[in-house]
């Protein structure tokens, strides 16, 4: 539990998948924390000081003291609060909790979103074609556990936040079958029992006002065409 001496605020913006990882973490740990909406066309001083090499969310500050990277932050927050542990206590466990999660940023988040939000047709079905092989990937991972994490949920699972809510999303809106139950069984399972933890569902964002946000998006790009 933060003590009422520490200071802990997260910078935001409600729609983000990397902030929402950052939500998570901190109400797994039972932290108190002040939260920040960000204006990202009009971003504070606080967060262009806090981040001042990528200037992006989520920011993390902890009794004066910044941190960027979901990633990132989410590994400093359960290496400060010791309850409910989020990486194994194995060194080979913890690196694979970490091999696992970069993969998600870096083979499925860019080659989903550019599946949907990328207007040269070619250029979408190749990027459906990666983003449906690393979902595959993960698949073969998760296996029959639970989470990622086991019984409980770890860094994997936390990191996944957006394979299990906003993939479902942005697919449903452009009309594509990235992820679904058919195709993906297992992880489909996965993604029913953890967006239905307690505190998952605390921290998502409400779906309607991200779904219309995103299908504002997705339309400009096609009508711009």
């Amino acid at each position: 539990m933060a003590s009422s001496q520490e200071e802990v605020t997260l910078l935001g913006a409600t729609g983000s998948p990397f902030v929402c990882r950052v939500h998570i973490a901190l109400k797994l740990k039972g932290v108190e924390y002040k939260y920040v909406e960000e204006n990202l066309r009009n971003k504070s001083e606080l967060l262009l000081k806090s981040n001042p090499v990528h200037k992006k969310i989520p920011v993390f500050i902890h009794n004066g003291k910044s941190i960027a990277e979901s990633l990132v932050i989410v590994e400093y927050i359960d290496e400060t609060w010791k309850n409910n542990p989020i990486l194994p206590s194995d060194p080979y466990q913890r690196a694979l909790a970490r091999f696992w999660s970069k993969f998600i940023d870096d083979k499925v988040f860019g080659a989903s979103w550019k599946a949907v939000f990328t207007a040269d047709e070619k250029e979408r079905e190749k990027n459906v074609e990666e983003a449906i092989d690393a979902l595959q990937f993960l698949e073969n991972e998760i296996k029959d556990k639970k989470f990622f994490g086991g019984e409980e949920i770890g860094l994997v699972d936390i990191a996944a936040v957006y394979i299990a809510f906003w993939v479902p999303m942005v697919q449903e809106i452009a009309g594509l079958e990235l992820f679904t139950s058919e195709k993906f069984p297992k992880l489909h399972n996965w993604s029913q029992e953890f967006l239905n933890h307690p505190i998952v569902k605390e921290s998502l964002p409400p779906r309607d006002p991200v779904f219309a946000f995103f299908k504002g998006r997705y339309e400009i790009l096609f009508t711009s065409k």
